[in-house]
């Protein structure tokens, strides 16, 4: 009898020294898409709560406002180009006047600087240009990696500003738990450190690994966060899903 009891005294500390925390599942690659370009929204591809793949379509805007720039590159070039055709006409003029005497070097070498000037002014309208078309590629907001999106901030009508985000992407090939430790707990935990991880809902049991430790504690509650980085096959893992860290 005494034996028993020892042993279950003994089981009864064991069981003390695990701490398990409780958790969520969180993307750690979690993407705000933004448009580069100010423009009304054509059309929007996806809703929340689809999985979207890397360059997939999210939604479009219009090209007014690179359709403005582009018109006015292009008179910009034509500008140039017809004042360069006629410099050019006079200057080949000028040298044959020149030849027989009758204009001065002085005249014909100002018309050879302002041809040169305005060979530079058409390489930049030129390089100009070519960058408003580039500019056309990004009309069509697309996805940046594998994910699913979260949040959707953006309807068709709507002005899409540049830095606003319209839609939240996260990357479900890069899950962790995320959990806050008491920071009378924190010497039990380093980076690296092996602790077990459960997922009630999907029945998941694996070995976790402790891959950051945030060192800012929460002044109300005293706690840090932490996070857990784990592998499983299972696609249905989605972030906010509720987890547990036990640590021994």
């Amino acid at each position: 009898m005494k034996k028993l009891l020892l042993l279950l005294a003994f089981a009864a500390s064991l069981v003390a020294e695990t701490l398990t925390l409780s958790g969520s599942v969180i993307s750690d690659n979690q993407k705000m898409i933004t448009s580069r370009f100010m423009g009304f929204v054509t059309q929007v591809k996806v809703s929340e709560g689809e999985k979207v793949k890397r360059g997939q379509v999210l939604y479009t805007i219009d090209s007014r406002e690179i359709d403005s720039g582009k018109r006015q590159a292009e008179l910009s070039l034509q500008m140039y180009e017809n004042q360069y055709n006629n410099v050019k006409t006079n200057l080949d003029r000028h040298r044959r006047l020149l030849e027989k005497d009758m204009v001065s070097r002085y005249e014909v070498e100002n018309l050879e600087l302002a041809a040169k000037n305005l060979e530079n002014m058409i390489e930049i309208a030129k390089a100009r240009l070519q960058e408003v078309k580039n500019q056309y590629r990004y009309l069509n907001v697309k996805a940046p990696n594998d994910g699913v999106v979260v949040a959707k901030n953006i309807k068709v009508g709507e002005m899409a500003m540049p830095g606003m985000p319209a839609i939240i992407l996260s990357d479900l090939s890069d899950l962790k738990i995320s959990a806050e430790i008491a920071e009378g707990n924190m010497p039990r935990i380093h980076h690296g450190k092996k602790v077990k991880i459960e997922i009630p809902a999907l029945g998941i049991k694996e070995i976790g690994t402790i891959s950051a430790i945030i060192p800012n504690s929460n002044p109300m509650t005293h706690t840090f966060k932490i996070k857990v980085s784990f592998k499983t096959k299972n696609k249905a893992v989605y972030p906010g899903m509720y987890a547990t860290v036990s640590i021994n």
